[in-house]
């Protein structure tokens, strides 16, 4: 590892410097050297690893409702084909850079590796803020966007699904998009469309199911009833609001919720039920009327069973690591602990269930549904259900022993998982030519 350092910082026109600018990027870098210093990668397959495989830059000019046009900044990156076709969502963010999607992309790989999946990782955005485009505005956006990248997409290539910003709408019309320049409908292009396009059932709920997952299994090993535990949840968009749903069911206490624009507190428990019809009818979550406002900040730092982020990445930081009253940290969002703040987590008694763990339900039900789709044979959700929890419970019981087996955190022991058989497979497949 050592001689890799040396040599990365004498070679400045490594691909690498493209996104090193980016400090989401530098955290998945660090990540994959401290998992290769363990696993003592071979340094060819290191260097592999550390740069996507394939990253395109489009502009996306779009007429707008006034009749002016704008030009936007596209991003897809696939940091690997080795496993199968690339998988990964695509978001809409004003925050979108180049930098942020490698990193994600490369999370991606090492999730879809956890999970024994056939798919290496990608992810796709727009540099867009999608709250101030009209439906019309951001159906040429994305069908556009779709043009300029239809050279490197497809079901046997690249299949998107959605992530912040974008939706089962937003699916439908890449769909459409790339349908029609096909010739034929190919509803596998994509997941996380419309179930009468050939969604899957079961699909929008499945990361939030799989946090969930994953924190009652927590629970289980700490010796914790659901019926005693609290929970913080950061972000109500769809993996914050289904979180916080399924937690409810299962009789935890959510007792303080955030979104972009506030947070809410109720130490004796927020109704989710009532929360969610409030908001669904155009309300904002922080004029909720059945719960006290909060600062966000200070709501991370609430006294609770579990805490959630199910936002953006780097939230638990420097600052406010120290500060954490959690017994449970699970990262529903994807990159939401810095490594600075995890060398704090780790000297404390938070149990971690890493972002590539625990938000893998989405990337899971994804593959089933892309299964259905080439085989034209649609999966009760019942089905889909039963098939996700088997998956999930595998992969975080794989973890956890490999975590207690080594004695290392489960952020190492989950991405040694996922790193190992990636790494195992290039090597199986050898360096062509």
């Amino acid at each position: 590892m050592a001689n890799n350092d040396d040599h990365s910082s004498k070679n400045q026109h490594s691909p690498n410097s493209v996104f090193e600018s980016s400090a989401t990027f530098r955290m998945a870098l660090s990540q994959l050297e401290s998992v290769a210093t363990l696993l003592k990668i071979d340094l060819g397959i290191l260097q592999r690893l550390s740069v996507p495989k394939r990253a395109m830059i489009v502009s996306v000019p779009v007429r707008m409702d006034d009749g002016s046009t704008q030009v936007f900044n596209g991003y897809r990156v696939q940091h690997s084909l080795t496993s199968g076709p690339s998988k990964g969502g695509l978001r809409y963010h004003h925050k979108v850079d180049l930098g942020e999607v490698a990193a994600l992309s490369m999370w991606m790989s090492w999730k879809c590796g956890i999970m024994n999946l056939p798919f290496g990782g990608a992810k796709g955005g727009i540099n867009c803020d999608p709250a101030s485009l009209s439906m019309g505005e951001k159906e040429r956006l994305t069908r556009r966007f779709t043009e300029e990248v239809l050279s490197i997409i497809g079901p046997r290539m690249d299949v998107m699904a959605p992530d912040m910003g974008t939706d089962e709408q937003t699916m439908a019309w890449i769909m459409d998009t790339y349908s029609m320049k096909v010739g034929y409908a190919c509803p596998e292009i994509v997941t996380g469309k419309p179930i009468e396009l050939g969604g899957c059932l079961g699909r929008r709920e499945a990361t939030g199911r799989g946090v969930t997952v994953c924190i009652l299994e927590a629970l289980k090993e700490l010796g914790i009833k659901p019926s005693n535990a609290t929970a913080v949840v950061q972000g109500f968009g769809n993996v914050g609001a289904i979180t916080c749903n399924e937690l409810a069911i299962n009789g935890i206490k959510v007792i303080a919720i955030s979104d972009r624009y506030g947070a809410i507190h109720d130490p004796k428990g927020i109704d989710i039920a009532a929360l969610q019809e409030f908001v669904s009818k155009g309300n904002m979550l922080k004029d909720f009327p059945k719960a006290s406002p909060i600062n966000p900040e200070e709501m991370l730092m609430l006294n609770c069973t579990v805490l959630v982020p199910a936002a953006l990445e780097r939230v638990i930081h420097l600052e406010n690591a120290p500060h954490l009253k959690c017994k449970i940290l699970a990262e529903a969002a994807n990159g939401p602990t810095t490594p600075e703040a995890d060398e704090i987590i780790n000297n404390s008694d938070i149990y971690v269930i890493p972002d590539i763990l625990c938000n893998a339900g989405g990337v899971t039900v994804s593959y089933f549904e892309w299964v259905q789709d080439i085989q034209q044979l649609l999966w009760s959700e019942e089905q889909v259900n039963s098939k996700l929890y088997e998956l999930m419970i595998n992969a975080f019981r794989r973890v956890r022993s490999l975590a207690l087996e080594k004695k290392i955190s489960m952020r190492l022991a989950a991405l040694s998982l996922g790193v190992e058989k990636i790494a195992r497979e290039k090597i199986k497949r050898g360096l062509f030519p």
